[in-house]
């Protein structure tokens, strides 16, 4: 399994150690508004295995001193094994600091460079502006809106696609 490192972030795999972490992360409401409604505790039980068990899937640390920030991963395509969908999540203390931004130009690269991958997709709730523009930052290109077509907590929201590609060589 990969690690990944950057100049403040660690990009490491899951660890069954993280269970907690992640369960916080999942039942935190200001992180799930923008992600999915909060399941119970044996469906996020459920998700967190197959984190354990997927290959690019990284608990965000802090470098110096190893503490969980959030969490980021690519799902690549079984249809189109060259194109992958990112998605991220940062702890409330960590955002705005650029921490997901840090972590999603890292795991770009890695996609690009070590899994085959040539595009990448984002989605993003269209009132999650600040995710939005940590994937703007990064190059990615709004490409979709998708009216409506995702539900949290019993409200519909509008879906924007974005992707990036990889730069030919």
């Amino acid at each position: 399994m990969a690690i990944i490192t950057t100049s403040r972030l660690t990009l490491s795999p899951f660890q069954p150690s993280d269970w907690l972490f992640f369960l916080a992360l999942r039942e935190n409401p200001d992180i799930m508004r923008f992600m999915a409604d909060i399941s119970p505790e044996r469906e996020t039980r459920l998700l967190f295995a197959r984190r354990l068990a997927a290959q690019h899937t990284f608990v965000i640390r802090d470098q110096e001193n190893g503490t969980p920030l959030g969490d980021i991963g690519l799902q690549i395509s079984h249809l189109h094994p060259q194109e992958a969908d990112v998605g991220y999540t940062v702890i409330p203390p960590a955002q705005g600091k650029g921490i997901a931004s840090e972590a999603l130009q890292a795991i770009c690269r890695y996609a690009f460079t070590q899994t085959g991958v040539n595009a990448i997709n984002g989605y993003v709730l269209a009132d999650n502006t600040p995710s939005a523009r940590v994937l703007e930052k990064q190059g990615f290109i709004r490409t979709q809106v998708l009216e409506k077509a995702y539900e949290v907590n019993g409200i519909r929201y509008d879906d924007w696609v974005y992707r990036l590609e990889r730069n030919p060589e």
